[in-house]
């Protein structure tokens, strides 16, 4: 008889009275696939069914999966409506006896078997709220990879994709991370690059969006996953600069009024560190006229670069530093902060300026609690020590000029005490420099200069060094 579904799970609930019961008939392994019955009428769910739902469930349970195949295809094939554990039990089932099997006809079975156990639960489960069939889609796509390996990856790619463009920041990490592997495989296979591109910036995105969570428990483990899905992206060649012109050129002059296209091709050149682009460069002044963002801005400043115009460089990089502070994006800011320090101090010759931009990045990082980074703002600072003149090129000016060699050279020790990644570049520099310390008999010529222990370099560097 048909049985409501609150008397189902209230019957589930007591059934180890029923487990003495008779077992159903061993399903014979040649047994073909049975697809989902098509008709409009729901399988009835009998007594039998529950007691067998029980049956299976206290095996997996036990983990003694031979036992639960039995009674589990009974209800999988007659009632498969009857509880969602048919499905998530079912794919633990199928999954040990594969592994257990060396029968490659019977591989085969269990394989088809797999992936049509998640069609079926889409057809009578798909609805639910908590694993909809955007969900399950995702597990297709896993099982397709788990069974079939590298020979189906583009309908693993195919269920993938529409798992996490239906869950979105919500899919498993697994499903994310094998989007994209799977979507790397095909692209080896066809070459499409435009769909492993989006493929890689649909997984990145939400890993990021995981990984930045604070309430989620799994975000370092994301965290990581990211990074893992980025370097293969790094290494798949799909991100060359000029394929990815080729690809979004169209794009930006398609999409001029669109600002969410824009923004994204702009972060997706700028995370493969292709900002020399003229597409990059098309895609940031467009978006920076429909609303400015620091992604924008900062795009302008490489773009005012590259022609040559670093005082329009610099401007752009005020705009991006004050909207990424708004945006809290403070890594961005000492990025900004000491390219602008770069562009004064090597392009413009502006040294006093490109002090001010490198020690706001060095504060900045500070605030962050990071080191790295701040090893390249005082070798800036060196630099523009090291190539002033403060005095005049008379006898006396030429040997107090050379005062600011100290000053430099202590900053370029201060880069490597504090970022030992600039070690070998700040040690290389202090071999040069210190080459042209005032001698020890110029510094006797300048008694009055020269006393003691200490040297106040003055002018703009205004800064106490010793002696040496």
């Amino acid at each position: 008889m048909k049985l409501k579904n609150l008397f189902v799970v209230a019957l589930a609930a007591a059934v180890p009275a029923l487990t003495m019961a008779k077992k159903p008939t061993k399903v014979a392994a040649e047994t073909p696939v049975e697809a989902a019955a098509e008709n409009d009428a729901e399988p009835v769910i009998t007594e039998e069914c529950v007691m067998n739902v029980s049956l299976f469930h206290e095996s997996v349970k036990n983990k003694m999966f031979a036992d639960a195949y039995e009674p589990w295809y009974e209800v999988y094939t007659t009632c498969p409506n009857a509880n969602k554990s048919i499905y998530s039990d079912g794919s633990k089932i199928v999954e040990a006896l594969f592994q257990a099997t060396s029968d490659p006809a019977e591989k085969e079975r269990l394989a088809k078997l797999a992936i049509e156990m998640q069609d079926k639960r889409i057809k009578y489960f798909g609805n639910d709220p908590k694993y909809p069939k955007a969900y399950i889609l995702g597990e297709k796509g896993l099982a397709y990879i788990d069974f079939y390996g590298d020979t189906k990856m583009a309908e693993a790619r195919e269920c993938l994709r529409a798992s996490v463009e239906g869950m979105g920041a919500a899919s498993k990490i697994m499903v994310l991370v094998k989007l994209v592997d799977a979507s790397y495989a095909v692209y080896k296979q066809n070459g499409n690059a435009e769909q492993f591109i989006s493929d890689y910036e649909l997984a990145s995105n939400a890993l990021a969006e995981q990984a930045g969570n604070a309430n989620n428990k799994n975000a370092e483990i994301a965290g990581k996953q990211k990074d893992y899905v980025d370097n293969i992206f790094a290494i798949s060649g799909a991100a060359d600069c000029s394929k990815l012109d080729e690809i979004y050129d169209a794009a930006v002059k398609d999409n001029l009024t669109n600002l969410d296209m824009l923004t994204k091709i702009a972060k997706l050149y700028r995370r493969v560190r292709c900002t020399e682009s003229d597409v990059y460069f098309a895609a940031c002044e467009a978006a920076h006229k429909l609303q400015p963002t620091q992604e924008s801005a900062a795009g302008c400043a490489s773009m005012a670069a590259k022609k040559g115009d670093y005082e329009q460089a610099i401007a752009y990089y005020d705009q991006a530093i004050k909207l990424a502070m708004v945006e809290d994006e403070l890594e961005d800011v000492a990025d900004y902060q000491y390219n602008a320090a770069f562009y004064c101090y090597n392009n413009l010759k502006k040294y006093v300026e490109a002090r001010k931009y490198a020690l706001a990045s060095i504060a900045t990082l500070n605030g962050l609690g990071m080191n790295k980074g701040q090893g390249r703002c005082y070798i800036i600072i060196g630099m523009c020590y090291a190539s002033t003149q403060l005095y005049p090129q008379d006898a006396k000016g030429r040997i107090l000029n050379k005062t600011v060699y100290w000053a430099a050279v202590d900053k370029f020790v201060k880069a490597k005490q504090v970022d030992p990644s600039v070690e070998a570049q700040a040690n290389e520099f202090i071999s040069s420099y210190s080459k042209y310390y005032p001698t020890k008999e110029e510094r006797f010529d300048l008694p009055n200069e020269f006393s003691g222990n200490t040297y106040y370099v003055g002018g703009w560097i205004g800064e106490s060094t010793s002696i040496r």
